[in-house]
């Protein structure tokens, strides 16, 4: 290799410090965009069943246009260190916050959809300052919180490959780009499917994982839940419940997987459309939507109007609303079934989660389950809703791992 192609290899995987900004002139056409909306009429029954309903819809537009302020978050994101550095040809941008205490163990956190790096901001200081929130010094993590590819502010893949398998073998890539020998990993929603993955791959660095939204369906109960077949009688209490809650998912609660699975090139209307964009983000299901709704009605529960609107906004700036859409269309790996992990894995599992994790069939997915624990509050945006408690979780479930 010439002098020449090694300054360009060299140059590829720099780690380059990223600032961002909008314009006026965005913020104001976003507004306007807002405001111009063609609203359809009311849905015909009482609750969620057709969807996210008008009444919610307009208050969020009402208050997205008039009194919510972009620049809030954005000063927020600012002061975080982000970086942006090239794996396989594409830009990845990521946080990277390295705690002040000495041995913090590394961790990697990855979002899910319609989610992003906005979801994980809570619990950035918990982790990395664990003494100002109720911890020890030996709690304390450094963070690392990628976009993934097509969201936010990483690139968007302009050939297909980008898969969840891609991605979990490219966070091991930029993890040792890092410096880091050892580290653990966390995700929720894709995170889980792409953190799995990485635990399926078991590279050496990767001492264990974390998930809140773990695959656990054997490969017959996920066939039969996708079928709308009854609960196999054989099934304990906990099993059912998990078991009709999935069917649920199947049946009636993961109609945009579908679609974007199927034709992500075809919903032009999310992207061109911020209130189009908003509704179909918010009905991402229905005990979300619930918590949601709940915001705009005056009654928030964990999640604020801010907190949705930041992550709209953000895909809505990015344009990633169909770049991140692909990623439903490249995916090969089952969402909710067994990924062969084989290494440490802890779980934590939230009550309003799409499914309850049964205990029986979390540990026959993972053979080095360390930590299993169900918590009494929370839902699919752990992290986003309840802070305090997905924080626990990661030092708990992850404490066993810190002598390795």
């Amino acid at each position: 290799m010439n002098a020449g192609a090694q300054q360009s290899v060299a140059d590829n995987m720099a780690i380059r410090p990223f600032h961002m900004t909008f314009s006026d002139a965005e913020l104001t056409d976003l507004r306007r965009r807002i405001k111009a909306t063609r609203w359809p009429e009311k849905e015909t029954v009482t609750d969620h069943t057709q969807g996210v309903p008008l009444a919610t819809m307009q208050k969020l537009a009402s208050y997205w246009s008039t009194d919510y302020d972009w620049r809030n978050v954005e000063t927020r994101l600012n002061k975080l260190p982000n970086f942006i550095t090239e794996i396989d040809g594409l830009d990845i941008h990521f946080i990277h916050v390295r705690s002040k205490h000495p041995n913090a163990l590394p961790v990697i956190i990855t979002h899910g959809w319609p989610g992003s790096i906005i979801e994980q901001m809570k619990i950035i200081d918990p982790l990395t300052n664990p003494t100002a929130h109720g911890g020890s010094v030996a709690d304390a993590f450094d963070v690392v919180i990628p976009s993934m590819p097509g969201y936010g502010f990483s690139g968007k893949p302009s050939t297909t490959g980008w898969d969840p398998d891609h991605i979990a073998r490219a966070w091991v890539v930029l993890m040792k780009r890092l410096g880091y020998t050892k580290f653990v990993a966390q995700g929720g929603d894709w995170g889980a499917i792409i953190t799995e993955q990485m635990g399926a791959h078991a590279s050496p660095e990767l001492l264990g994982i974390h998930t809140n939204m773990p695959g656990i369906f054997p490969a017959d109960i996920d066939k039969a839940a996708f079928s709308g077949a009854p609960a196999p009688s054989s099934l304990s209490p906990d099993e059912k419940i998990a078991y009709e809650r999935l069917a649920f998912v199947y049946s009636k609660g993961i109609a945009y997987g579908y679609q974007m699975g199927l034709r992500p090139q075809t919903l032009y209307g999310i992207e061109d459309s911020p209130v189009g964009l908003a509704a179909y983000f918010l009905d991402h299901d229905a005990r979300s939507l619930t918590l949601i709704a709940g915001d705009f009605d005056g009654h928030p529960a964990g999640i604020s109007r801010d907190d949705v609107l930041d992550n709209i906004t953000l895909t809505w700036l990015t344009g990633t609303a169909l770049s991140g859409a692909r990623l439903y269309w490249e995916n090969k790996l089952p969402f909710f079934g067994i990924k062969g992990v084989k290494i440490p894995v802890a779980v934590s599992v939230f009550p309003d989660e799409l499914y309850p994790a049964p205990k029986s069939w979390s540990e026959q997915a993972f053979p080095k389950l360390i930590h299993y624990n169900r918590l009494a509050k929370g839902g699919h945006f752990a992290a986003w809703e309840q802070p305090t408690l997905f924080t626990e979780e990661l030092r708990s479930g992850f404490k066993p791992l810190r002598t390795a």
